[in-house]
């Protein structure tokens, strides 16, 4: 493989965009005419829609979709001890970081006789999708169900696609019952999110969806999201990607590395290196070439390495300026004091500080969360939190003598709006209570 190198201050504008514009998503008119003719079978059918895509795509035939009692059971005997233990590892230190961001509700006097306060509520009933296309993923049966469980939504509802047996890969059952959750669906793609969007058949109609997937995943959530009868959903989340920022000093080892593990991900996933060193570019790219023969997901790799940027610029204060510019979902900091540059960072899902760090960590174990917001959505949006399971409710207590300090103002402001409608709601409330502050 040859990967060249790219000088960023010998580009063009339009250039340099070409150069960091991501692996389409083909979100085309097929695409979105396929998925919604999915999303109106399934509402539309019910079951049977259910167990013909489900036949279909997964290439096993069910009668029924929802995980019984004995398959947690057989599936914590089937998956090996140092697996269990480190999926159960891997849910408390989640659990403590997640814990630890909680928000808190708080309240005051915002004048005498004048409490406003903001109270936090649990979603009701929350979607959880784990994919298992080209590999089961049971870290993100943590990534969503621990803080759906420290949010303390009443109803969690997983849905898993099938292994071509009809059964679910045990290592996500585990993961699953390690957050407390028992409502598991054999199904994927398209049909799991309309089933958890609409409710169908035996799955619940959830308020809010969470996990990431394909294309056609990604799709299918930003369509029930549109609309009202649907669900809404977590984040904007399109291929797996990462950027490194590395300097003259970084093991061009570890940096390709880290580059491997998210290009492995699927053929529309994306790699960029930047860095001031030719040095190292040159190694990273040496590097790349000879990891990426002795991994096994070489048809992936053949796709998504097409996708591989390594860029030259000036220095490392440049290489973070165009980080910003991307918004990558990963940003791993390769440098020798990587701290000093944490606080240029602006635009980022997850950082990773210094060679130690590899993003794999955070996919897994360290305990933030590897649901992040792809495609440039970094700008706007964070990764998945407690808070993406709550709702924050504001409430006013208002007493007469806090209408009367406050009220004339609402009346001052309403006139000024020309909602005339507004001010009476207040001024006859403080003509009842004698007038004026």
């Amino acid at each position: 493989m040859n990967f060249p190198i790219s000088d960023w201050n010998a580009l063009a504008d339009s250039q340099r965009s070409a150069l960091l514009a991501r692996p389409a998503l083909a979100e085309d008119a097929a695409l979105r005419e396929a998925v919604a003719a999915l999303i109106a079978r399934v509402r539309g059918q019910g079951n049977a829609a259910l167990r013909e895509l489900t036949a279909r795509f997964d290439g096993c035939t069910l009668e029924g979709f929802r995980v019984a009692p004995e398959a947690f059971a057989r599936a914590q005997a089937e998956v090996p001890a140092a697996l269990r233990e480190a999926i159960h590892a891997a849910r408390g230190r989640i659990k403590r970081f997640h814990a630890a961001g909680m928000a808190s509700p708080y309240a005051l006097e915002t004048a005498p006789g004048v409490r406003c306060e903001r109270v936090l509520r649990p979603i009701r009933r929350v979607g959880l999708y784990v994919p298992a296309g080209s590999a089961p993923l049971p870290s993100t049966a943590l990534m969503l169900g621990v803080p759906a469980r420290l949010a303390g939504c009443p109803q969690i509802v997983l849905c898993t696609p099938p292994r071509p047996d009809g059964s679910a890969d045990p290592a996500v059952l585990v993961a699953a019952q390690a957050c407390g959750i028992d409502t598991v669906f054999l199904l994927g793609g398209v049909q799991a999110i309309a089933a958890m969007a609409y409710g169908v058949g035996d799955v619940p109609k959830c308020d809010k969806l969470f996990g990431p997937g394909n294309r056609y995943v990604t799709e299918a959530k930003r369509q029930v999201a549109n609309d009202p009868e649907g669900a809404a959903i977590d984040l904007p989340a399109g291929p797996s990607e990462v950027l490194v920022v590395a300097d003259a000093g970084a093991d061009a080892e570890f940096v390709a590395a880290d580059l491997l593990s998210q290009a492995e991900h699927g053929p529309d996933s994306q790699a960029i290196l930047l860095s001031d060193s030719q040095a190292l570019l040159e190694a990273a790219a040496a590097q790349v070439a000879a990891q990426a023969a002795q991994l096994s997901r070489k048809e992936i790799l053949a796709h998504s390495l097409r996708a591989l940027r390594l860029i030259r610029t000036a220095d490392i204060a440049q290489a973070i300026e165009v980080s910003n510019d991307y918004a990558p979902e990963h940003l791993i900091l390769a440098l020798r004091e990587p701290r000093r540059w944490l606080g240029q960072v602006q635009c980022a899902g997850s950082v990773f500080l210094g060679d130690y760090a590899p993003e794999a960590l955070g996919d897994y174990c360290s305990g933030t969360n590897h649901v992040l917001p792809t495609y440039g959505a970094a700008r706007a949006w964070s990764g998945v939190s407690v808070a993406s399971f709550q709702t924050a409710i504001s409430v006013q207590e208002v007493s007469a003598a806090g209408l009367a300090t406050i009220g004339p103002d609402a009346v001052t402001l309403a006139t000024a709006e020309r909602l005339d409608a507004h001010a009476a709601a207040v001024s006859r409330r403080l003509a009842r209570n004698g007038g004026a502050r």
